[in-house]
């Protein structure tokens, strides 16, 4: 057993204590297919295992958690027992630990062998050790059981034959083919001969020992013609050589495989389980994720810039169509590039996420550096020299602000992203991506209906002095994105960086203010001018510190680890977990609107909610793998579990004090 079955053990014998025989929860029975057999032969007996409602028992493997059943046997001189004989399992997840695990009636069977000479009455008994479960305790369990095969005695009854065809049916079948399986960048992949006419439903691979996979790990699969292929997260430490388990395809079925290290070809066809449905489906939240994405502060002014020069070029047909196919090919070059990055990081085991280059200081800096000129550029400081992006006409002007737009947009996830970038980081490759392409595309949506609707490029205000008051006014939004991720530098206790940011930001000030100057008098921005802004962006680059001070933790709060929320949870308490970042600006507005109010504060006390807070600013990749499993690339995530609940409930990406008090008070 694993260290971790240890101390499992001792955590139960604490919380739980043996268990008398009057209390068991998984009521035993040993049953006989029949008496004696022939001198030499096999008889069947099965171990028929009831457990009580909301227990559960563990298969041979029994996961992240759990303890494999031992039967020590004592038989009659000359027997001999074979191995038990599992079941098909089921899973269930509990605080982010995958187990295998029987809840329903089920049955274990093994063979005994008899020797060559037979007569009268053979007593048979077995001592069974096995833990039971519910979602909250573990209790060790012991119950000896016996029965008497005796010589001559009649056949099976027909009830007795049916319930261990029953039982026998439950078991998984040899496949008879080897299967072969590849590790590669710390991905699992595996291919197992299956008929493609062969009906399958939900397929999941139960390995039947440690270091092929990890557990907890989401598992693609995809047929391919005469095979299926099952690509999930390698175990920390693969072992290597023959393994073997248990292929599962629905309904109890299943077979016994084993598979052998080799080369796994790509998938040449669908995923099993309709995974092109899921893509639609992701690709459409994506879609509508990037829409909404337009209305946040850095990226409603580019927006507002592009809507402007159309309305101050008064742009033909022809023009307006090719400067909004350029500003959306922008976008979603960018999100492409964004979400591909992500998938080969992934694959090379990091547990990276949406946003994922600002967990590094000086990605945030840049970025500050550029809201800070963007800023300086609406408000008539200065100029942007050739090329012309910032809100001036022509196709190429139009991709390089559409690149800027998806940019700059990095720091958020509003509503509907969170699930579609989530579900993308479990589909293939191909399907990811075009789930990254429809944030992209949502993204320029607005800018793409005002090139292809001349209706809506009608209604575009007539040109004027407005425009440039406007244009003074959406400078606003952008010194708000520049003041926010100075505030991510210096979160948390990171004064220095922040410091350094600012004095970086009055460098590039000074700068622009002397080109802008040079432009007014009718000069170009000057040779000096773009050295001098190139020094300043690459010496604080190179200065800024890229560590972080400790993270303290709000009032009445926890740091979130899975330790501390199987902690949280066996109080029997309902438990709030949320998953924040510095640089989230929903995650941020969340928490000043709905999370740290008072009325939440008093609801959760009332309630007695405990409070947990994973902190991934970072990029925690502990962290960053438990917002995978439920289907999250990034943040923001709130998860509410309800006492005895079996599952998190994941909550909406937009909190109200309302909804949280409505929990607490269950």
């Amino acid at each position: 057993m694993r260290p971790f079955a240890y101390i499992l053990m001792v955590l139960a014998l604490l919380l739980g204590g043996q268990a008398s025989a009057q209390t068991r929860h998984v009521a035993m029975r040993l049953v006989a297919e029949g008496g004696a057999p022939a001198a030499g032969g096999v008889v069947t007996l099965a171990i028929e295992a009831t457990p009580e409602p909301g227990w559960h028992a563990y298969w041979k493997n029994p996961g992240d958690a759990g303890i494999e059943t031992a039967a020590k046997w004592t038989l009659p001189e000359g027997w001999r027992a074979g191995p038990l004989r599992y079941p098909t399992p089921e899973r269930l997840l509990v605080s982010g630990l995958m187990n295998y695990v029987y809840e329903k009636p089920h049955a274990y069977l093994v063979e005994l062998t008899a020797p060559p000479d037979l007569d009268g009455v053979w007593p048979v008994t077995v001592k069974l050790d096995y833990l039971v479960c519910t979602r909250e305790i573990c209790v060790p369990e012991s119950q000896t059981l016996a029965t008497d095969l005796v010589v001559d005695q009649a056949g099976p009854t027909a009830e007795t034959r049916a319930r261990f065809d029953r039982w026998r049916a439950a078991l998984p079948k040899p496949l008879g083919s080897l299967a072969t399986y590849q590790l590669e960048a710390k991905r699992f992949r595996l291919a197992v001969p299956f008929p493609a006419d062969a009906a399958i439903g939900d397929a999941y691979f139960y390995p039947a020992a440690g270091g092929a996979i990890d557990y907890a790990a989401p598992q693609i699969v995809t047929r391919d013609g005469d095979r299926l292929l099952i690509e999930t997260a390698a175990a920390v430490t693969p072992a290597g050589g023959r393994i073997e388990g248990v292929l599962a395809t629905g309904e109890g079925r299943g077979f016994t495989i084993a598979a052998m290290p080799g080369v796994v070809a790509a998938a040449q066809v669908t995923a099993s389980g309709g995974w092109a449905a899921a893509a639609a489906l992701a690709f459409a939240g994506a879609l509508l994720g990037g829409l909404i994405l337009n209305i946040m502060p850095c990226v409603f002014p580019i927006l507002s810039l592009k809507a402007l020069s159309l309305a101050r070029a008064g742009a033909d047909e022809r023009g307006a169509r090719s400067e909004a196919l350029a500003y959306t090919a922008g976008v979603v070059l960018v999100c492409l590039g964004l979400g591909a990055t992500i998938l080969l990081l992934r694959a090379g085991g990091s547990a990276a996420g949406w946003a994922f280059q600002l967990q590094d200081p000086r990605m945030i800096l840049l970025l500050l550096l550029l809201s800070v000129a963007i800023a300086l550029n609406l408000g008539g400081l200065f100029e942007v020299p050739m090329p012309r992006f910032a809100g001036e006409s022509g196709a190429s002007g139009a991709f390089a602000t559409g690149a800027l737009a998806a940019f700059v947009a990095t720091p958020c996830a509003g509503p509907f992203m969170g699930a579609a970038l989530g579900a993308a980081l479990v589909l293939p490759w191909p399907a990811a991506l075009a789930v990254f392409a429809g944030l992209g595309l949502g993204l320029a949506l607005p800018f793409l209906a005002l090139g292809f609707v001349p209706a809506l490029r009608r209604r575009l205000p007539k040109p004027g002095a407005w425009m440039e008051r406007f244009r003074r006014i959406l400078s606003v939004p952008m010194w708000l994105t520049a003041i926010a991720l100075a505030w991510v530098l210096g979160q948390p206790a990171k004064v220095d960086a922040m410091t350094l940011a600012l004095l970086a930001a009055l460098a590039l000030t000074c700068v622009l203010w002397i080109a802008g100057a040079r432009q007014r008098r009718g000069l170009g921005f000057g040779a000096v001018a773009a050295a001098a802004l190139v020094g300043v962006v690459v010496a604080s680059l190179a200065l800024v510190p890229t560590g972080r001070g400790a993270a303290v933790a709000s009032p009445g709060t926890t740091p979130f680890s899975e330790a501390a929320l199987a902690s949280a949870r066996a109080t029997g308490k309902p438990v709030f977990a949320y998953f924040t970042a510095d640089w989230c600006l929903t995650c941020k507005v969340n928490e000043k609107a709905a999370i740290e109010r008072d009325e939440t504060a008093a609801a959760f006390a009332s309630g007695g909610v405990q409070v947990l807070v994973g902190d991934w600013t970072d990029g925690d990749p502990a962290l960053g793998r438990f917002i995978e499993r439920h289907n999250r690339a990034g943040v923001p995530l709130y998860l509410w579990y309800a006492p005895g609940a079996a599952e998190a409930k994941v909550l909406p990406q937009v909190l109200t004090p309302g909804m949280l008090a409505k929990l607490a008070k269950g």
